[in-house]
C-alpha cells in the first residue's frame, strides 16, 4: 500500500517538474530591465531559461509569427508554443499541461500590473494565438490588476 502512495505521490510530482523544468528560449533586449525581471519570475516558477539578448526583436516576431498588434518588449518559445510579452507562470504552465492547438498566448503591450511590471492597479488579459496564423485571439485568462 505504501508502496503505491509513493509511486502516486512520485509520479504527480515528476509530471510537474517537467513541465515547470521545461526549456524556454528568450529573446529580449539587453537594456530591458522589466524583461530581467519577467525572467526571474519564469525562473522562480521553475522554468529553466535560455536567454538570446538582441536588438533585432522585430525579426524574432516575425519570425515566430507574432502579428505587431500582439507585440511586447521580449519573445519566449517553449514546448513549441510562443510566449509573448509579461505572461504569468500560471498561464505558461497551464498552456504546456493542456497543450491546446494554439500558436501560443501574449499580452499585447506592457500592462503594469503583468509579472515583471508589478506595479498594481492595471487589470489585464492574456490572449490566445490561433493556430491559423491570422492573429486571431480569444481571452484565455483575465487579471483584475
Amino acid at each position: 500500500m505504501y508502496k503505491s502512495l509513493l509511486l502516486a505521490i512520485l509520479a504527480g510530482t515528476v509530471s510537474f517538474s517537467a513541465v515547470a523544468a521545461e526549456k524556454m528560449t528568450v529573446y529580449k533586449s539587453k537594456y530591458c530591465g522589466c524583461c530581467e525581471s519577467w525572467n526571474k519570475h519564469m525562473a522562480d516558477n521553475g522554468f529553466e531559461l535560455e536567454v538570446i539578448e538582441t536588438e533585432q526583436l522585430d525579426l524574432v516576431k516575425q519570425q515566430y509569427g507574432i502579428a505587431p498588434q500582439l507585440a511586447s518588449c521580449h519573445t519566449g518559445v517553449v514546448g513549441g508554443y510562443v510566449i509573448e510579452g509579461h505572461v504569468p507562470a500560471t498561464d505558461v504552465l497551464k498552456l504546456l499541461k493542456e497543450k491546446p492547438a494554439i500558436h501560443g498566448l501574449t499580452i499585447p503591450g506592457m500592462p503594469q500590473s503583468a509579472p515583471g511590471m508589478d506595479i498594481p492597479g492595471q487589470p489585464y488579459q492574456v490572449l490566445s494565438i490561433s493556430k491559423e496564423g491570422d492573429g486571431e485571439t480569444k481571452v484565455w485568462s483575465s487579471y483584475p490588476g
